[in-house]
């Protein structure tokens, strides 16, 4: 079994930038597809950007140019690049692994999830 711990959120302005990380231990985070995931209050956790075992990655459209997921498997962790940040991208940030390492948008196919850090971005 894998835990998770996410950190790196924090409060920053409109167009700021901030760098979340999502640290494995007890297996080594390499076997997993790494997804992040946010839910912003009110609202249902969304997909935000997976990356396979292989590298591959995706991304959630409207994070797509302002977001950059990757990995660093001797490190045991993922993190997930946020530039031009919006208010609307105020959220709790959860990062999830999934065993079957090919990257998936669907919450339902993560087997591991961590207990999310804090994003608020000021307007």
């Amino acid at each position: 079994q894998v835990q998770l711990v996410e950190s790196g959120g924090g409060l920053v302005q409109t167009g700021g930038s901030l760098k979340l990380s999502c640290v494995a231990s007890g297996r080594r985070i390499s076997s997993y597809a790494i997804g992040w995931f946010r839910q912003a209050p009110g609202k249902e956790r969304e997909f935000v950007s997976t990356i396979s075992v292989g590298g591959d990655t995706y991304y959630a459209d409207s994070m797509k140019g302002r977001f950059t997921i990757s990995r660093d498997n001797a490190k045991n962790t993922v993190y997930l690049q946020m530039n031009s940040l919006k208010p609307e991208d105020t959220a709790v940030y959860y990062c999830g692994a999934d065993r079957w390492g090919g990257g998936t948008r669907h919450e339902r196919e993560y087997d591991y999830w961590g207990q999310g850090t804090q994003v608020t971005v000021s307007s």
